[in-house]
């Protein structure tokens, strides 16, 4: 049987389901803790998978300037993985960053294999700029944290995407 995977930007009335899906990602300290209100202060950096019409996935593309962005809140509901959704939305937020001119995305991640499966290549958390850890001042693990950075060049600085 094949299924119908469909990407798109998050509208407001994705918020409850967006929250609900990273909420037992949150629990077991996957992913940081989104409460609603910041889940529509940044919706514009949001992309939500539809797996058969349903709200399967989500993921986010935060901008730190014209050649950084990171890609994080990424979770795929446990009964959709194995099935390309977190995938399509990796892929969709790298066509999306790089249609808008930023060149490089970074992701802390405790699923290395699946980032470098996507082309990234891991890299030590010490190279990426200062103003990343605002968000990661937040998490119980940041003194200790154990995650792993992951990059990937969109397209070269010196040409256009």
């Amino acid at each position: 049987m094949s299924h119908q995977i469909c990407i798109r930007s998050a509208v407001v009335d994705d918020v409850e389901t967006i929250y609900q899906l990273l909420k037992p990602f949150v629990k077991n300290s996957i992913t940081l803790q989104r409460d609603r209100d910041n889940i529509f202060q940044h919706l514009q950096e949001f992309l939500v998978a539809e797996y058969d019409g349903a709200l399967a996935g989500v993921v986010c593309a935060h901008i730190y300037g014209k050649n950084l962005a990171e890609v994080r809140s990424l979770v795929v509901d446990p009964d959709c993985q194995n099935h390309g959704v977190g995938r399509l939305l990796v892929e969709g937020c790298e066509h999306w960053l790089a249609d808008m001119g930023v060149s490089k995305v970074f992701a802390l991640t405790y699923v290395t294999d699946f980032f470098i499966k996507l082309g990234y290549r891991t890299v030590s958390k010490e190279s990426l700029p200062h103003k990343i850890w605002t968000v990661c001042v937040h998490c119980s693990r940041f003194a200790d944290c154990d995650e792993v950075a992951v990059e990937k060049q969109l397209f070269d600085t010196l040409s256009n995407p």
